[in-house]
């Protein structure tokens, strides 16, 4: 019998679901109702998929062996870019004009098979670290479908549901990619460049009469007239300087306003800090 560990044990993870649920509290009754459609409609698809996987012992234990052949590193960017599609599902209702899906959040069909087949035998860990020891991989598949048949009961009570495990899954996933960054001696985040896509797409504006204004960067004044980089956040600069700015780092000069960027990592950490601030009242979900 699997036993099954209770969110409450996990204070960090009850607080990470907190900050998603308010976030999303701030949305309006029809985006809520257009993201819990669209969550329900993904989870469907990932639940026959991974029934595929599951109900097919060759598709199965291809996708074991593909599993398998993955170095740590791997599996950690695996779940990571599984982590940035789900949180841009949920980002994107928060931002004026959302980014497209970043071309790092794609995943082929094989990988996401990895992927979900990773994260149901994580979640088998989780309730019952013994269930797999001790027995070959050509058991794992019974133990798997009976863990996949209890889910199935626990979501037919609609969208709610379904958006609670979405949830859930996310804050496993963000937890495990921050652990293990860690754990593989770096930092759970760090600075990384500005997507080109987002560069190219920042308007050039003119320095309005009066000038005086500073350019934080190299300190010299913006003068009237001259057209400057201004970022989503309101701050300007000089284009020579930010250029080579956001070459590096994806954050503004002056208030940390974080750019999309192409590093899947950097990527969650944006998203993620769009949620916290949605969730702090500090976004209109509106």
């Amino acid at each position: 019998m699997l036993k099954k560990q209770s969110i409450a044990d996990d204070p960090i993870k009850m607080e990470e679901e907190t900050i998603i649920i308010a976030a999303l509290s701030t949305l309006s009754s029809s985006k809520l109702s257009d993201l819990t459609h669209f969550i329900l409609s993904l989870t469907n698809c990932h639940l026959r998929r991974l029934s595929a996987v599951l109900s097919s012992p060759s598709l199965f234990f291809l996708t074991l062996h593909h599993l398998q052949s993955l170095s740590l590193s791997d599996k950690i960017l695996l779940i990571a870019r599984h982590l940035l599609s789900s949180l841009h599902h949920f980002a994107s209702h928060f931002e004026p004009t959302p980014p497209p899906p970043p071309p790092s959040s794609s995943i082929r069909q094989r990988d996401l098979d990895a992927v979900l087949l990773l994260l149901l035998l994580c979640e088998v860990h989780q309730q019952n670290p013994e269930a797999l020891q001790g027995i070959s991989s050509l058991k794992w598949r019974a133990v798997l479908i009976q863990l996949y048949s209890d889910t199935m009961l626990t979501l037919t009570g609609g969208g709610g549901n379904v958006l609670m495990q979405y949830i859930e899954m996310v804050t496993r996933c963000r937890r495990f990619v921050g652990v293990m960054a860690r754990e593989n001696g770096g930092k759970e985040w760090k600075e990384v460049a500005a997507s080109p896509a987002a560069v190219v797409a920042l308007p050039s504006v003119e320095v309005r009469s009066g000038g005086g204004v500073e350019c934080v960067i190299c300190k010299e004044e913006m003068r009237e007239g001259r057209d400057v980089c201004e970022l989503p956040c309101e701050h300007s600069f000089h284009w020579m300087c930010i250029l080579p700015w956001l070459r590096k780092r994806n954050t503004c000069p002056c208030c940390r306003f974080r750019l999309p960027t192409d590093d899947v990592f950097g990527e969650i950490q944006r998203l993620w800090e769009l949620l916290v601030k949605a969730s702090s009242g500090g976004l209109d979900g509106e």
